[in-house]
């Protein structure tokens, strides 16, 4: 078995919970992530992303049920403001983002100002 980078495991578990439809117990997950994978890792994993308030849990019976707090892109527009939190200098941080940016994502930030853009 291939030894999976930092997050790569919370990453394919989440993949897999916004592929399924509703919520998930771990034995679900571990099946839609990959049948070679012990149940407790599974489990481990949905409970540090709960912990890290990205899934919620709720009791179903004698097991716990998973879904995602957000979609994907919400996610990762949570993990950009909770990163540029971090930085003492915000305004110089995003001067840097939005000079790197490509010409279609420059397009594409000024319809989202304007309102015309896709959400």
């Amino acid at each position: 078995m291939t030894r999976r980078g930092p997050g790569e495991l919370e990453t394919e578990v989440l993949a897999a919970l916004w592929s399924h439809d509703g919520p998930a117990t771990a034995a679900e997950v571990q099946q839609l992530v990959d049948a070679g994978l012990a149940y407790t890792t599974v489990l481990t994993i949905l409970t540090r992303l709960h912990e890290k308030g990205v899934l919620t849990r709720e009791k179903r019976g004698r097991s716990f049920v998973f879904a995602p707090v957000e979609d994907e892109a919400g996610l990762a527009a949570r993990q950009m403001r909770e990163l540029l939190d971090t930085q003492p200098d915000r305004a110089r941080v995003l001067a840097r983002f939005v000079s790197d940016l490509s010409a279609a994502d420059e397009t594409m930030l000024r319809r989202l100002f304007r309102g015309t853009g896709r959400t």
